[in-house]
C-alpha cells in the first residue's frame, strides 16, 4: 500500500480541491491481489487504489470508455518475426502504467483512506506523469502466457498454469482425460437437456476456456460451440464443457510453437460446415493463417446468415479470411516486414475457388454479390491468390466440426500444437 500511495503522489495523480456545488464525488477503495510466477509461487503482493467508477452517470460524468488491448494475433506475429530474425526478446513493464493516461473529463473522488489531510474532503483525479520502466529480463511470462525457447530457436507458447488452476477450480484435475475436446458428430441444441442451476459458473468457465484458446487453437471450435448457449445453458452443454476440461487435463503441456522461417509469407486455409447448426441451420466458418512456419491467427465462428448451398457457406468463410489476410498485410507493412510472394488462401471447395476468379455474376449468386466482388477485387489486384486443396489436407477443417481422434490428431500436429519436451526432443 505504501509503495502504491507513494507512486500516486510522485505522479501527481490528483490535486486537492473543494467539490463544486453541481458535482458529486465517487468513492474509492483498496484492492489487493497476489501476483504469481508460472510455477504458482507468489511473486509480489500488489495493492491498487481504485475509484468506484460504477457510481458515475454516463453522459454526465463521462461520455466514452476505452482501453487499448493488444490482439493475441498481433503478439504472435511480432514473436514470429522475432524468432525468424533471431532477435533477442526482452520484456519491459511500465511502472504504474495507468497513471500515465490523460482523462478528458474531470473526475472528483473522495480522499483515499489513510490520507494525512483531515481538513479537505474532496479531491480531483487528473492522470499525468512520466513513464517509469522496469526491465523484466528475457521474455518468459507474458499476459499469463508461458514462453520457452525450443532447440531450433523457436518459441513455445502455453498456458499450463492457467489450465491447471481452472481444472482445480472446477474440480476436474482428477478426472479421466479424453483424446478429443468434443465427441465426433455431436450436435448441441437449445432444446436438448434440462436447465442447470449455476448459470454463472457456466459463463465463468466458458470465459476461461476462451482465454486458453490464445495458445490452444485446437479447442477453438469446441469452445465456440459452448459459447452459443451462454444465455440458457442446459446440462448437455455443461457436459460438453466437462469433456473439454477432460481433454485439457490430459494435455496441459501442449502449446503452439512459433518456428523460425527464412521467408515471411502469409498462407491461409478456410473451410465451412454447411448448415451444421440444428437450431437455425446456420453454417460454421473456420480459418487459420500461417506467417512463414508459424500459426499466428485462427477463427471458428457461426455465420450470421443462412447459406443456401455449401458453396455459399464456403465463400462466406473465404471472404472472412480475406479480410483477416488484408489486415495482416497491413500489420506486416507497419512492422516493416516484407513478403516475397502474394498471400495464398487454400480452399477445398472447387466451386468457391472458381467463383473467386470468375468475373461473371450468375442469378443464383446475386444474393451474395458483396462477398463475391470483395474477394474478386482483391484477387484481381493480386493482393492474394485462392487455390484448391484436397479435403484431407484442409487444416481449417479442425475449426468447423468435431473430428475423430485420427483426423483431430493429424490436424493438431499441422497447427504446430505440441509439448515442449516433444519439440525439444527430450
Amino acid at each position: 500500500m505504501d509503495e502504491e500511495f507513494r507512486a500516486l503522489m510522485k505522479n501527481k495523480t490528483w490535486s486537492l480541491v473543494s467539490l463544486p456545488t453541481n458535482r458529486t464525488s465517487v468513492g474509492c477503495r483498496w484492492v489487493f491481489k497476489l501476483k504469481r510466477n508460472p510455477d504458482g509461487s507468489v511473486s509480489r503482493y500488489k495493492a491498487r487504489l481504485v475509484a468506484k467508477g460504477y457510481s458515475q452517470v454516463p453522459g454526465f460524468d463521462f461520455y466514452e470508455t476505452f482501453s487499448l488491448v493488444v490482439k493475441p494475433t498481433t503478439i504472435r506475429v511480432v514473436l514470429a518475426i522475432a524468432v525468424s530474425q533471431s532477435w533477442s526478446i526482452r520484456q519491459l513493464d511500465v511502472n504504474n502504467a495507468f497513471l500515465n493516461g490523460e482523462l478528458q473529463e474531470e473526475v472528483y473522488m473522495d480522499q483515499p483512506p489513510g490520507s494525512s489531510s483531515q481538513e479537505i474532503h474532496e479531491l480531483i483525479s487528473r492522470l499525468r506523469g512520466l513513464f517509469s520502466l522496469k526491465d523484466l529480463g528475457e521474455l518468459s511470462y507474458f499476459l499469463g502466457i508461458e514462453v520457452k525457447k525450443t532447440i531450433d530457436g523457436g518459441l513455445h507458447l502455453s498456458k499450463k498454469k492457467y489450465i491447471q488452476d481452472l481444472l482445480k477450480k472446477t474440480k476436474m484435475d482428477g478426472a479421466k482425460s479424453l483424446p478429443t475436446p468434443m465427441l465426433s458428430g455431436l450436435k448441441l441444441s437449445t432444446g436438448m437437456g434440462d436447465p442447470i442451476d449455476n448459470v454463472f459458473e457456466y459463463r465463468s468457465v466458458v470465459g476461461a476456456l476462451q482465454y486458453i484458446t490464445i495458445t490452444r487453437p485446437e479447442i477453438a471450435f469446441s469452445v465456440n460451440k459452448v459459447c452459443q448457449f451462454m444465455q440458457k445453458p442446459l446440462d448437455t452443454h455443461w457436459k460438453a464443457i466437462k469433456r473439454i476440461l477432460r481433454y485439457l487435463n490430459g494435455t496441459t503441456d501442449l502449446g503452439i510453437v512459433l518456428k523460425p522461417s527464412k521467408t515471411m509469407n502469409l498462407v491461409g486455409f478456410c473451410d465451412a460446415d454447411w448448415g451444421s447448426d440444428v437450431d437455425d441451420r446456420r453454417s460454421t466458418s473456420g480459418h487459420c493463417v500461417f506467417l512463414g512456419k508459424s500459426l499466428v491467427s485462427w477463427s471458428s465462428k457461426k455465420q450470421h446468415t443462412i447459406s443456401r448451398s455449401s458453396t455459399e457457406a464456403e465463400y462466406r468463410s473465404l471472404a472472412s479470411l480475406t479480410s483477416e489476410m488484408l489486415w495482416l498485410q497491413s500489420l506486416l507493412s507497419e512492422l516493416q516486414t516484407k513478403m516475397t510472394m502474394v498471400p495464398v488462401i487454400w480452399c477445398d471447395n472447387i466451386s468457391t475457388v472458381s467463383l473467386s476468379a470468375n468475373p461473371v455474376l450468375h442469378s443464383r449468386t446475386k444474393h451474395m454479390e458483396l462477398d463475391l466482388y470483395f474477394v474478386r477485387d482483391k484477387v484481381m489486384e493480386r493482393k492474394l491468390v485462392v487455390n484448391h486443396v484436397p479435403t484431407e489436407d484442409q487444416v481449417a477443417d479442425l475449426f468447423t466440426k468435431p473430428l475423430s481422434f485420427r483426423f483431430f490428431d493429424k490436424l493438431r500436429e499441422k497447427l504446430t500444437v505440441t509439448s515442449l519436451d516433444l519439440k525439444n526432443g527430450d
